[in-house]
């Protein structure tokens, strides 16, 4: 093992530990991952293993269960935590390193490996995504492993990754549906249009037993939820993989709102996810290209199959999104694999004329500012939209007989996880009727900061703030003493006595 290896392995687990430690320290930030912790909360308290549920009673039709089963198995052997519920995003990125690894090795060698593996941990979206709740790594593993089972085959590997490939397919299934069937499919299609002659490639693949040891993965769970909560597959197939992308103000989401974007927008946002790396490559690539005054620097990508087969994977998520108006920067997460071994390969060619500290500079400027972020939120110098503090403020100093912690008028996701199910979302009416039931010693609402505090401590004279955060302020009613008819809120909302 060279001593240029020992230091780039170092690197990496470092970067990669790195994100595990950070990963403990950084609340669940609202709104993303907070609800995805909360359903896998759910599913590890309750032991469905078949239906995810937003809140009790109702379904979460919008993602397949892999990433909320990893999530739950996490809780049941780790307890309840933010580093039990980000570590399964932690173990897929660890196992996309790695295909970088073995797909760039194969035909590139060592030294573009270690490259293509260290550029792909630093791009910004791997580094976030490694330690987020979200269902984005599971896809990438299964799209990333069809393609480079794929792409390991037609360079002449066979044995399991024959069957890898259809492994990888069920994976894609089961984290986000059939967007990760066509994810890995366009890629295909495409070298085989500009390469007709490899088409002979595919009876490598044991393609209708392959096709039905996905189905037997996969199948059974798509059956089973349809079954239990009927409307199931219309919601899933039809509307997130259709009514979204092609209506960019699609209304038909029950869990949030359609994001919105122009069209195209998926281009800047690989911008984003691939930073700094996908900034400094094509800027260095369109330097030489101007210096030489001829598009010659290109050639190789064009001639070279197995470099065109890369090119259509690092694509095809930019390419297949590009009409869609609802779009996040997380689609461009199964990109980035193949955009690491693109620029690795070309890294390891030049890194004789490259600086150390060039280099060290382009792979530590993700982490180091992440980890810089991380820890000022640690020791709560950077405002966060997140709950945590004041549900935590709350448990420490409710006694017996108070209320459960009320949130006026809408529940943060955060608040629903940090609390374990148990904050409420109350309307004005619904608060009038506590305070006059007299069921609790003392109220505990959290307001938000759009509402005129002056309103309600007219209507309530014991209303006092005890505590507040950057989105709400915590105050506490005492039922027992007298209050006046009713208040408004700044929308208009009277709150009436019953």
């Amino acid at each position: 093992m060279s001593k240029r290896f020992n230091v780039i392995l170092l690197a990496l687990t470092a970067i990669l530990a790195s994100r595990l430690i950070g990963m403990a320290l950084f609340p669940l930030v609202d709104t993303t991952e907070p609800r995805y912790a909360e359903i896998a909360r759910l599913m590890a308290e309750t032991g469905d293993w078949i239906t995810p549920w937003f809140e009790p009673g109702v379904p979460f039709w919008g993602k397949p269960p892999l990433s909320f089963w990893a999530q739950a198995i996490s809780i049941k052997a780790l307890g309840v935590s933010e580093f039990a519920l980000r570590f399964p995003s932690w173990l897929a990125t660890l196992g996309l390193v790695w295909l970088v690894w073995r797909a760039t090795r194969q035909v590139w060698g060592a030294k573009a490996a270690q490259w293509s593996s260290m550029v792909f941990a630093t791009m910004a979206l791997t580094y976030i995504s490694a330690g987020a709740v979200m269902t984005d790594a599971f896809l990438a593993l299964g799209t990333t492993l069809s393609l480079v089972s794929f792409f390991l085959v037609i360079s002449g590997q066979s044995g399991a990754w024959r069957w890898l490939f259809f492994i990888g397919a069920a994976i894609g299934l089961l984290a986000k549906g059939p967007v990760s069937v066509v994810l890995t499919g366009i890629p295909i299609a495409l070298w085989l249009l500009l390469n007709r002659q490899e088409v002979r490639t595919l009876a490598r693949f044991p393609w209708f037993r392959g096709a039905l040891l996905t189905l037997m993965l996969a199948g059974p769970w798509y059956l089973l939820a349809e079954l239990k909560t009927p409307g199931f597959l219309d919601y899933f197939i039809v509307g997130e993989h259709l009514r979204r992308f092609l209506d960019p103000g699609w209304a038909g989401d029950l869990y949030g709102s359609a994001h919105d974007e122009p069209k195209g927008m998926i281009w800047v946002f690989w911008f984003w996810a691939s930073f700094p790396w996908g900034i400094v490559a094509p800027a260095a690539l369109g330097t030489k290209c101007l210096r030489n005054r001829d598009m010659a620097v290109l050639k190789p990508a064009v001639s070279d199959p197995a470099l065109m087969f890369l090119l259509a994977c690092a694509l095809s998520p930019m390419l297949f999104f590009s009409l869609a108006g609802n779009t996040l920067w997380t689609y461009i997460l199964p990109s980035l694999p193949f955009t690491a071994i693109l620029i690795g390969r070309w890294a390891a060619q030049l890194e004789s004329v490259w600086s150390s500290r060039g280099r060290a500079l382009l792979a530590g400027v993700v982490p180091v500012l992440l980890t810089v972020f991380v820890g000022a939120a640690a020791m709560g110098l950077t405002p966060l939209k997140t709950e945590k503090g004041l549900v935590n403020y709350y448990q420490q100093v409710r006694e017996e007989g108070d209320s459960p912690l009320l949130y006026l008028d809408d529940l943060p996701f955060s608040a629903r996880f940090y609390s374990r199910g148990m904050a409420r979302e109350v309307t004005p009416e619904e608060l009038n009727e506590l305070n006059q039931s007299n069921r609790f010693q003392q109220l505990y609402l959290a307001v938000p900061d759009d509402w005129p505090k002056d309103n309600l401590t007219g209507r309530f004279p014991s209303a006092f703030t005890v505590m507040e955060n950057r989105r709400y302020s915590l105050m506490t009613i005492d039922p027992h003493k007298g209050n006046k008819p009713s208040v408004s809120s700044a929308s208009g909302v009277r709150l009436n006595d019953s």
